[in-house]
């Protein structure tokens, strides 16, 4: 019994050493890959209207992303008070998530009107606000670059229509972002 035992114990123990070496040597790190890309829309901003974009991208070729913006100005400067713009975009560039790409977006537009009256003198006042919060959908084109390190570039211009009563029949879609991907 004592003959059968120890080759077997034996055994055992290297097939599980065997089995348990891992592919990877001990001391190479892995890189992960960078699917999560944070921009800071810089012409929307000059406007008025700063917006923040975070894009997951799904394959090397299509990402889903969502912006968000909310206007500084006051309502009888700009109508538009926030939008948020859920998107899909797709990717025609040789690098990961970068070159030209087309977007289709939805959006929730949050809008005030200020209602002008006038006095006995001929001078104008704010007599009231009308607000209105819609729905649309839209699309954009654009162009993204990457750097080394992760830092990217893009532009992209277009629009969309919003549905129902509003206050405006549109919103823009268009930006100089600078962002990081990580």
């Amino acid at each position: 019994m004592k003959k059968k035992l120890i080759p077997s114990i034996i055994l055992t123990i290297t097939s599980i050493t065997a089995f348990c070496q891992s592919e990877n040597p001990v001391n190479v790190t892995q890189k992960t890959p960078d699917n999560n890309e944070v921009r800071l829309n810089v012409a929307s901003a000059i406007i008025g209207l700063p917006e923040l974009n975070y894009e997951r991208f799904i394959t090397d070729n299509m990402g889903v992303g969502l912006a968000l913006s909310m206007s500084l100005d006051k309502p009888r400067i700009l109508i538009i008070r926030n939008i948020a713009l859920p998107y899909y975009r797709v990717y025609f560039g040789e690098k990961k998530a970068s070159g030209f790409f087309i977007e289709g977006n939805m959006a929730i537009v949050g809008q005030k009107k200020a209602v002008l009256g006038t006095n006995a003198n001929d001078e104008s006042y704010v007599s009231g606000y009308n607000s209105a919060t819609n729905f649309g959908c839209g699309a954009a084109v654009g162009f993204k670059i990457l750097n080394r390190n992760g830092v990217i570039g893009e532009i992209c211009l277009g629009g969309g229509r919003l549905f129902g009563g509003t206050l405006v029949d549109g919103y823009p879609r268009l930006g100089i972002c600078l962002g990081k991907r990580f």
